[in-house]
């Protein structure tokens, strides 16, 4: 073995996609190349010590916002106990802003953006000659017709226990300063034809869940009703063998077709993804984010009304020129259209991203260290975001988790940014703590505010029982359940709020 491709997911069932694009497309290389995947968290020592056992020539790590810094430590190592290896960088992390970061001292080699062919490339010539003088190589990006896709490398293991990720176009025609794809010039299909037989493969190897990472899946409704037909037929050819898809939507552009469609599929099945980001136009101008709120609106609260789908929607806070108000408005409305999930998200100032042009004007300070977090703004102080950050936290462990679907309601009240931040607030100051607090421990603190807001305790701890009589409280990865026919599979937050 002669190459190594390395990343550190986030957790183990994160399956890495980039890896299996870049070993899809090594060409000739492909029988000396291997893909090896690790977790953060790990003890770096014992990383080194893995990679090694390959004896590798060539290592191409994948880097990441989550994995950058223990990434850098883990180079930094290798070139000292191995200082023959030669590593090469790519992903995201390292495609912009290269030069200033220590990863890329430490590191023989980047390739910035696409890595399917300059990669594969790049290898040849370290290892036939005539060596690359240069050190930061541009992905070069090939016809999409022309990239081999890599779905049959996901193994039995991968398909029995992971995520599998899955695209059927790369990019983004739209421009929203805050995010990498505002760089993409637009968004670039791959062969429908060719994606669906992969797809049909991974089927027929036993695959249930796919969650997809195209930035806009239902931009062209002629591909995405496709794409659910093909999920629809293998549900009504077998409704007994349940099937789950994750999409990424384009909250203003649900045209009838599409909801006709998305209406046939049975609860369980499906699961959208739907970035409002802010509801303030202001504030969308400043960033670049072009969005029919009303049109938005009036989608989600449809797919809440008509569709089983499973909702996620995204805001941000702490975005140029939006205050605590603005923000508190956005929130209650989004929570008035009945979403289960709210994901609410700080703003990340991300390599590359235009975002960085509101820096002065608007008093945007950044946390220096991934992720790179906006820590106060002209409008909102450190201290304000980090209540936000703690709301962000307290919000996930009891709405979104779906374990209070119950008593959720009762705590938001009327007014549910201001009442869940008072909680926020309470149980903060009651706790010293976001993370490690029990199931159990949250729900007597949960009981315990509802008394102090004026609830009896009988009737406080009556409404949290509701909430765990006969719930299931489903393990991390995605496991089938049973529920009405046909039955439905779903990983372990989406099968509570469906028990609710």
């Amino acid at each position: 073995m002669t190459i190594l491709l390395s990343t550190l997911n986030a957790r183990y069932t994160h399956a890495s996609l980039g890896l299996r694009y870049l070993l899809a497309n090594m060409g000739p290389l492909q029988e000396q190349t291997k893909i090896q995947e690790f977790v953060i968290g790990a003890k770096t020592t014992d990383l080194v010590e893995r990679i090694l056992a390959h004896a590798p020539r060539i290592v191409g790590f994948g880097v990441y916002i989550w994995n950058v810094e223990e990434t850098t430590r883990l180079v930094a190592m290798l070139k000292r106990v191995a200082p023959h290896l030669t590593i090469i960088l790519g992903g995201p992390e390292v495609s912009h802003e290269t030069g200033e970061q220590e990863i890329v001292k430490l590191a023989d080699y980047v390739v910035t953006g696409w890595g399917d062919v300059t990669f594969p490339k790049l290898c040849r010539e370290i290892l036939d000659g005539p060596k690359p003088i240069m050190k930061v190589h541009a992905g070069v990006q090939p016809p999409m017709e022309d990239i081999a896709l890599p779905y049959s490398l996901y193994s039995e293991e991968d398909i029995a226990h992971r995520t599998l990720y899955v695209e059927a176009s790369r990019g983004c025609p739209f421009k929203c300063e805050f995010c990498l794809s505002s760089l993409d010039k637009t968004a670039w299909p791959f062969p429908l034809d060719t994606f669906l037989a992969e797809m049909e493969t991974m089927y027929q190897k036993g695959a249930r869940l796919f969650k997809f990472v195209d930035r806009t899946f239902n931009l062209n409704v002629k591909t995405s009703l496709r794409i659910m037909q093909f999920f629809l037929d293998k549900i009504e050819a077998a409704p007994n063998d349940p099937v789950y898809a994750h999409f990424e939507l384009v909250p203003d552009h649900l045209p009838e077709a599409l909801k006709e469609t998305i209406a046939k599929f049975p609860a369980g099945a499906l699961q959208f993804e739907i970035g409002i980001q802010s509801f303030n136009p202001e504030v969308q101008s400043l960033v670049s984010r072009r969005q029919n709120n009303e049109k938005a609106a009036e989608n989600i609260r449809w797919l809440t009304q008509h569709s089983t789908a499973h909702l996620h929607v995204d805001l941000i806070a702490g975005l140029p020129g939006e205050d605590m108000a603005s923000f508190a408005r956005g929130f209650d409305h989004l929570v008035s259209l009945g979403a289960e999930e709210i994901q609410f998200g700080i703003l990340k100032r991300l390599r590359g991203t235009p975002i960085i042009r509101h820096t002065q004007e608007f008093g945007m300070v950044y946390d220096p260290y991934p992720p790179y977090t906006v820590l106060a703004t002209n409008k909102i102080d450190f201290a304000t975001m980090q209540r936000l950050v703690r709301f962000a936290r307290y919000w996930d462990l009891v709405a979104n988790s779906g374990r209070f679907a119950n008593t959720t309601p009762v705590l938001l009240g009327e007014t549910p940014f201001d009442n869940f931040m008072a909680f926020s607030d309470w149980i903060y100051a009651h706790t010293d703590a976001t993370h490690r607090i029990a199931l159990d421990r949250l729900a007597k603190l949960v009981a315990q505010w509802l008394q102090v807001r004026g609830m009896d305790a009988g009737e406080a701890a009556a409404l949290l029982a509701s909430d765990y009589a006969g719930k299931v409280d489903a393990p991390a990865r995605p496991v089938k359940q049973p529920s009405d026919a046909p039955k439905a599979v779903a990983p372990a937050r989406q099968v509570r709020h469906l028990a609710a």
